[in-house]
Parts: structure tokens; sequence; C-alpha cells
């Protein structure tokens, strides 16, 4: 069974709802028969990298908040946060274009490493405020997770997976993708947002048994079609 996940590097719910999922699937019995797939979106594909400004201060010129009323709101996100494992610091994070590291995410993918580059990049972001549209930063976080650097050099070089990113954009807007995160269960199943855990549990539950019929049904027409029939026809 397949779960595709529409996500941003630079969306807060993105990381808790990542750990959301994977909390749902360590008690998923048939969590071996799982696929992940990382799908591109950009909440903001015009965001101007601005290493001088953070999150906060972002948010606060760009919705017209006072500070303290930003940090009020963000707090709640930063708690929401803390109760999945993850620690937040958002007056660190620094404002960045995400392209850069969606591409890397594609390239990871080919080599079976995407699950491993979205990790690493939502906690540059998030955690260790990294700027995630600074090429020195991307090569070094993609050698962490074992692509050759000069690969990753030659990307940046180059227009690579431009193509696939927008894709996976115009997939996620024929599937009412209105925004992230967003997972999509076998194509059935949809999950919008960091929900409550038992949305992610009983959401899981009922894509694998539909996923499972399905299989069964694919099983019975292929021992159909390799038997002998009531006449003695083989």
């Amino acid at each position: 069974m397949k779960i595709e996940i529409w996500s941003d590097v630079a969306c807060p719910f993105c990381y808790i709802g990542k750990r959301k999922l994977e909390k749902a699937l360590d008690k998923f019995p048939n969590k071996d028969q799982v696929e992940i797939e990382w799908k591109s979106f950009q909440l903001n594909p015009d965001q101007k990298t601005d290493p001088s400004i953070n999150s906060l201060e972002y948010l606060s010129k760009a919705k017209g908040w006072s500070m303290p009323q930003t940090i009020q709101i963000t707090k709640q996100v930063e708690e929401m946060a803390e109760s999945e494992g993850l620690q937040y610091q958002l007056d660190k994070t620094v404002v960045a274009n995400t392209k850069n590291a969606h591409r890397l995410i594609h390239l990871a993918k080919e080599s079976g490493k995407g699950g491993a580059m979205k990790e690493r990049l939502l906690k540059a972001y998030f955690t260790e405020g990294l700027n995630v549209d600074d090429q020195e930063t991307l090569v070094k976080l993609g050698s962490e997770v074992g692509l050759d650097p000069i690969k990753i050099q030659n990307l940046f070089n180059s227009d690579q997976f431009d193509e696939a990113i927008a894709y996976d954009i115009y997939e996620s807007r024929q599937i009412g993708v209105q925004g992230v995160p967003f997972f999509v269960l076998d194509r059935k199943f949809g999950i919008s947002g960091a929900q409550a855990d038992e949305v992610f549990d009983q959401t899981l539950e009922k894509a694998w048994n539909e996923f499972s019929k399905e299989k069964e049904i694919e099983i019975l027409q292929i021992k159909n079609d390799n038997s002998c029939d009531i006449d003695g026809n083989c």
C-alpha cells in the first residue's frame, strides 16, 4: 500500500504530521508493506530567501501582527510540536525559498533516501535554524544522508527536477489539495493536516482493509487464470 504525502519543508504542521503518521505506523501490524512517497508542495513559491530575518519577524510583518501577538500564536505551534517530541526554534528559522530543498528530496528519492532527506531538512529548518536555500548547507545536509556531494552540486548547476516539482504541485491541484500536510492513502483516502492521532489510526486501517480486499481479488484472479475448468480444459 502506498501513502503519498504533499508537504513543504517550511511548514510547521508538516513536521508534526510526519510524526503523527510515523506514530500510527509504528503500531500498525502491516507497516512493512507500506510505501511512503514524498511529494513537493510550496506554500509560497515566490518567497525571497532572506537570512537576515526569522519566521516570527516575517509573520509579524506579513500578517500585520505585533511581535507579542506573533509569539503567542506561534507558541501554540511549538507546544504542539513538543508533544510530538520535536523542538521548534521558530525565533531562529531562516526565511527561505524551499524549491532547492525539494529538488534535493527528489534527488534523494532516486536512491531510496527521500524520507531521510525530508527528515533532515525539516530538522535543519525548524530545530537548527539553518538556511535551506543555501547551496553549501544543502550539500552538507545531503551528504549526511549518504548522497554524493558532486551530484548535489551538479543539481544546483542545472534545472534538474524542476519539472518533477511542477508535476507534484499540478497533481496536488488535481486531487484537491488546499493545504499541507496532505496524506493520500492508496489514492482512496485522504488526511488533511496534522489531525488527531485516532484519525491517522482509523484512516490507515480503512485504507489497508480496502487494499487487502483488492489484493485478495487479484490473487483469486491469478489462480483462476492458471487452472483447469470443470470440463477438463486447462
